[in-house]
């Protein structure tokens, strides 16, 4: 199992989150965040100077099998981009076990859901 991290920029949000759920990702969560970066860019916007090195950012947190880390990774990477300074960063962490509370499974079995007929 992996952990992945993904700051995106807000405006990216809906495009990301149709690209994971299209992916068969099932569920993930996320956070408003704000960072600073080095690199400095003025942006322009109905008259108003914004300074891009402090934005809001979603920082998104996704935990998933080992044979679906490249399939949310393109997702995210496809989704999140726009060429411009500020896309964001993905960074994936080695997750150690996994529990389910409800129904006390541990291991990658809590992390797939599958169809069941109710």
């Amino acid at each position: 199992m992996k952990k992945i991290e993904a700051i995106i920029r807000k405006t990216k949000f809906d495009d990301v989150k149709e690209a994971l759920i299209a992916s068969d990702i099932e569920w993930f969560s996320y956070s408003e965040v704000r960072g600073v970066g080095k690199d400095l860019e003025e942006r322009i916007y109905r008259g108003i100077v914004y300074d891009t090195s402090s934005i809001e950012r979603i920082l998104l947190s996704i935990v998933v099998r080992d044979i679906n880390v490249e399939k949310a990774v393109q997702a995210i990477e496809n989704s999140a981009y726009t060429g411009e300074i500020g896309d964001g960063r993905i960074f994936i962490y080695p997750a150690e076990d996994a529990i389910s509370i409800r129904t006390g499974k541990r291991g990658e079995d809590t992390l797939f859901t599958p169809n069941v007929k109710k």
